[in-house]
């Protein structure tokens, strides 16, 4: 078992060494290594059932990995759980509020298990609630309200104590536009005031392209971690799309020179690097042959697919996880 490291809580908020749970025979998280220094705005990102919620879930002591350790804000998960939940907050894909308790009850009742004194818990509701604008919901039932209004009464139910760390599982899953955007300039501003650290998990990739690192987990391993920029760069120059009913003899023309493509029933994307007369030269080919052809510049939705769809995992047998700290 890891020792507590307060003195490391100084340089890495998060420090994970061959994290692993199972469940049976199914392996949620294989050997995950992860550091996060303190302050960063880290995403773990990867398709459903990957393991991102699973290291959520040990990270914050919901559950118990089956082996490997980890210290969250300096404390060990397996020996002092009691500090790590201290220094937390969690906002879950569900919501963690009492549906049936007003929004100043549920805060309320979450300072108070934080430990604050009436007198900051009342500062800080009044202060949480103003900035979602709920002022006057208050002491209407948390039942009663709409998704976006819940969703931010959970988000400032997870920092109402001040974390040192928090952990967002897809915080705006299910949220119009501008509820998204209200509840990240939230997260902006208190990362600003209090240095926090945040780790998120979320499937609107425009939401992780804010952070200064991300890691593509696949069948709970990272299989590619950097910043959001390096990682589009990394994808390619441009982006080829075509469309078509019958695509399988052109793709597996263009797969030569091109490689794996992202199929998606009548499309089909490629990545290109090359000179601008080479890429003349495939559009030029390409146009007779399909219905729509598209040539763009990739983003962090590119990486995204072809990490879920194409990428081979990058550890031979036996090789312990990919370390994702600078």
């Amino acid at each position: 078992m890891m020792r507590d490291a307060p003195d490391l809580a100084k340089y890495l908020a998060v420090h994970a060494n061959g994290l692993t749970k199972q469940y049976g025979e199914t392996l949620a998280v294989d050997r995950l290594d992860l550091d996060v220094p303190t302050g960063e705005f880290f995403g773990l990102l990867g398709p459903n059932g990957s393991g991102k919620t699973t290291t959520i879930h040990m990270l914050s002591t919901l559950v118990r990995p089956s082996s490997g350790q980890a210290l969250v804000a300096g404390h060990d998960i397996g020996r002092n759980g009691v500090k790590v939940r201290g220094a937390i907050g969690v906002v879950f894909q569900d919501s963690a509020l009492d549906r049936t308790l007003s929004v100043w009850e549920n805060l309320r009742f979450a300072g108070m298990l934080a430990g604050l004194t009436g007198k900051v818990i009342c500062e800080r509701t009044d202060e949480l609630l103003d900035l979602f604008g709920l002022g006057e919901q208050r002491h209407k039932s948390v039942g009663s309200l709409s998704g976006g209004m819940r969703r931010a009464v959970d988000v400032a139910r997870g920092v109402i104590h001040r974390p040192q760390v928090l952990f967002l599982d897809e915080p705006t899953i299910g949220l119009d536009l501008p509820n998204r955007k209200k509840i990240w300039r939230f997260i902006e501003r208190l990362r600003a005031q209090t240095g926090m650290t945040v780790l998120l998990t979320t499937h609107y990739l425009e939401e992780a392209a804010d952070c200064n690192r991300v890691a593509f987990i696949k069948k709970g391993r990272i299989v590619k971690s950097g910043t959001p920029q390096s990682l589009i760069d990394g994808l390619g120059e441009h982006v080829i799309e075509i469309e078509g009913e019958k695509l399988d003899g052109i793709v597996n023309d263009l797969k030569a020179n091109l490689g794996e493509p992202v199929l998606e029933e009548d499309r089909a994307s490629f990545r290109f690097s090359g000179s601008p007369a080479d890429l003349l030269n495939i559009q030029a080919d390409l146009a007779p042959r399909v219905t729509g052809l598209k040539v763009r510049r990739p983003n962090l939705n590119d990486v995204f697919l072809w990490v879920s769809e194409t990428e081979a995992l990058s550890r031979r047998p036996g090789e312990r996880g990919v370390r994702t700290a600078r």
